[in-house]
């Protein structure tokens, strides 16, 4: 039976998503292509009508993942409480691709790499808007500076075991990156030997 085209955008949609969530929570290699189409709901002999090779597919997951991750903020301070927040250090499969992907992507094709490259001058530019600094340079200079502390506390509260710890890495860049903004951090830091209910994922 004859599929229609937008039957065809629909599954390329199912399959990107899921390859997305799948490649964020347990990294590039970590995941088969037959994974990735059985929780697209779609049959392993399909996919290569929708894509070349997994390496295709994992440039275009890549792509999407990057473009739907981004979290939108008018201020340093307000991006920042979002982004380091509990709730995203434990959604792996649906959060910050770049944190999630960065280092995988080192090790893949070239192009992933440029997919990579591409999403990160286009953070750079967004953040660069609500930089601190009084030329254009400065404001890049600040953005760079942000967006490589936040990516590096986001990986660092997930790496670790201890849930204290994982709380204080984000709770601490909250605040230093608030300073950056003249505006204090509305979450308190937590005390240093004081259980915590979230856990780090």
């Amino acid at each position: 039976m004859k599929v229609s085209r937008e039957q065809v955008a629909e599954n390329r949609r199912m399959i990107l998503d899921a390859a997305g969530r799948l490649f964020r929570e347990r990294g590039f290699e970590a995941v088969t292509v037959a994974e990735i189409m059985q929780a697209a709901g779609l049959t392993h002999g399909g996919f290569y009508g929708y894509f070349t090779s997994k390496d295709d597919l994992i440039a275009q997951a890549l792509a999407e993942a990057l473009a739907n991750s981004s979290i939108r903020a008018d201020d340093l301070a307000g991006y920042a409480a979002s982004y380091l927040s509990p709730g995203h250090r434990d959604d792996r499969a649906c959060g910050c691709a770049t944190a999630a992907l960065a280092a995988d992507t080192i090790r893949q094709k070239d192009s992933a790499r440029s997919v990579m490259t591409q999403a990160l001058e286009q953070q750079i530019e967004r953040l660069s808007r609500i930089a601190s600094g009084r030329t254009a340079a400065q404001k890049r200079n600040a953005a760079v500076v942000n967006w490589s502390t936040m990516v590096g506390a986001l990986i660092l509260a997930r790496a670790s075991d201890d849930p204290v710890l994982s709380d204080e890495i984000l709770a601490d860049t909250r605040a230093w990156l608030a300073a950056q903004s003249g505006k204090q951090d509305k979450a308190p830091a937590p005390r240093k030997g004081r259980k915590k209910t979230t856990s780090a994922r």
